[in-house]
């Protein structure tokens, strides 16, 4: 019979124990929790690649839209029950109540990010974006004898009216940032002018960034204000999908990542975001986004077939993020009051 001995610690009798029985000592498995907005194909792809990349840590993960996963994250703030925040808009990432959450750590690979990509402080940095584009069905625009949208201002011809669904900005990452472009664009007095007065083309307001390109693709409606990456993917699986981007003005979103102060597993947690800046991790990205920041990322064959320029610089309206997050609730707020249904 074997006994522990006091010159042994617990850990080092198990694994004396799992030795004795013919076993090997147990391998260093971890638990990383991460909050997410990424879509849900692209986190499957991801998690599959980080797994292979560390078989010994699991990585658990909760998808939620932008809006949501905020919500979830400042009622959980006095207990959070994450490791990491991964991939969510830089624009709720820099509020206040979030950075507050957060704990500074230079990942692997940090250093070859534009200063603009990460946090000073080291409290976040960003690896890929999304940014505004329409997709307009061919066919539908064909039946109906309706002319191709180059603008924004376009979408505003009463001949679009019922045509147009939106994304709704205050689930929508992606809603958010093509109402917080156009104001910031066109200032706050004739921006929310512009936006009441595209309202009354608006049939709809979905709740997810995407879906407007899937109504569309899908003819319910000639014109779906959405993100590139569904655009892009609609024309490569042969939906009849034109991707319109904005001559007015692109906004767009970065996606931010970052270390929980009150993680748990800190170890592997730092480990997850030094993998989402790795060369494997990159290679995904293009897949599935038309924005990364990792340098030499390619454009993908999808981005290509659908027209996205390969220079983006010209093309994307300058966001002030930082403005985008201090303004974000009263942005919100008035959208609600004057337009929101």
């Amino acid at each position: 019979m074997l006994t522990h001995s006091p010159a042994l610690s617990a850990l080092q009798f198990l694994a004396l124990c799992s030795v004795l029985a013919g076993g090997l000592p147990a391998v260093h498995a971890g638990t990383v929790t991460a909050y997410t907005a990424l879509e849900e194909d692209e986190i499957k792809e991801y998690v599959a690649a980080a797994k292979k990349d560390m078989p010994d840590v699991d990585v658990k993960v909760l998808r939620l839209s932008t809006g949501d996963l905020g919500a979830r994250i400042l009622a959980e703030a006095s207990n959070p029950q994450h490791d990491v925040i991964w991939g969510w808009a830089l624009t709720n990432t820099l509020d206040p109540r979030i950075t507050a959450l957060l704990e500074p750590y230079t990942a692997k690979g940090s250093d070859k990010l534009a200063a603009k990509d990460k946090a000073a402080d080291g409290k976040w940095f960003t690896t890929t974006g999304y940014m505004a584009a329409f997709c307009v069905n061919t066919e539908v625009l064909k039946a109906k004898n309706l002319p191709m949208p180059q603008s924004w201002k376009d979408l505003t011809n009463p001949v679009y009216k019922g045509e147009v669904v939106m994304p709704n900005p205050v689930s929508s990452g992606t809603g958010y940032l093509q109402i917080a472009a156009l104001l910031q664009s066109k200032g706050t007095d004739e921006g929310w002018k512009f936006l009441k007065a595209l309202d009354g083309n608006v049939a709809q307001y979905i709740k997810s960034g995407s879906r407007p390109c899937k109504a569309a693709r899908a003819g319910e409606f000639a014109i779906g204000t959405s993100l590139a990456f569904a655009a892009m993917q609609s024309v490569e699986e042969g939906f009849p999908l034109k991707m319109v981007i904005p001559t007015d003005g692109a906004g767009y979103e970065l996606e931010a990542s970052g270390l929980m102060a009150a993680s748990k597993n800190k170890a592997d947690a730092k480990r997850f975001l030094d993998w989402t800046l790795s060369p494997s991790a990159a290679a995904l990205y293009t897949k599935y986004k038309e924005i990364v920041t990792i340098p030499g990322a390619p454009q993908s064959k999808a981005a290509k077939a659908a027209g996205l320029p390969v220079d983006l610089s010209k093309t994307l309206y300058p966001m002030d993020f930082a403005k985008s997050a201090k303004d974000r609730d009263t942005i919100l707020s008035t959208w609600q009051k004057t337009i929101g249904r």
